[in-house]
């Protein structure tokens, strides 16, 4: 087993939390600071593959991920500042598309569930993770 995922963020252990009620994304990132540990970050393509399979059970088209665009710098990055080399944008997405300030990220809950830009202002069902344990 390559010991690489034992430095990733907690949701490689699994704990992942769909919340189904419409928020913000600030709305939803504050949920998931208050009452677990923060919105999911995907990091690997085994924590994309938990969050995908999680974000099936939404009842919203997208779900919220713990993603912002920076329209000062232009990039986009995790909420917790951690850099990760793998990425999962749709088409004409990502550092392909073109966005406004206020721009949060999103995966589909659909079809390939590849990440999105959205207004920030969506209401979307979203994915915290909490601690394990």
């Amino acid at each position: 087993m390559s010991t690489e995922n034992s430095q990733s963020l907690p949701p490689a252990k699994g704990n992942l939390i769909l919340i189904q009620q419409n928020m913000t994304w600030i709305e939803a990132m504050s949920y998931c600071r208050e009452h677990h540990t923060d919105l999911v970050h995907i990091t690997t393509e085994d924590i994309q593959e938990k969050v995908a399979e999680k974000a099936k059970n939404a009842t919203t088209p997208h779900v919220w991920l713990g993603l912002r665009y920076t329209c000062n710098s232009n990039f986009w990055f995790w909420t917790r500042s951690s850099t990760a080399c793998y990425q999962n944008w749709a088409p004409g997405q990502g550092s392909e598309g073109k966005y406004d300030c206020g721009v949060t990220g999103a995966i589909e809950t659909t079809g390939r569930q590849q990440w999105v830009g959205l207004p920030e202002t969506e209401k979307l069902n979203f994915i915290c993770y909490g601690c394990a344990g």
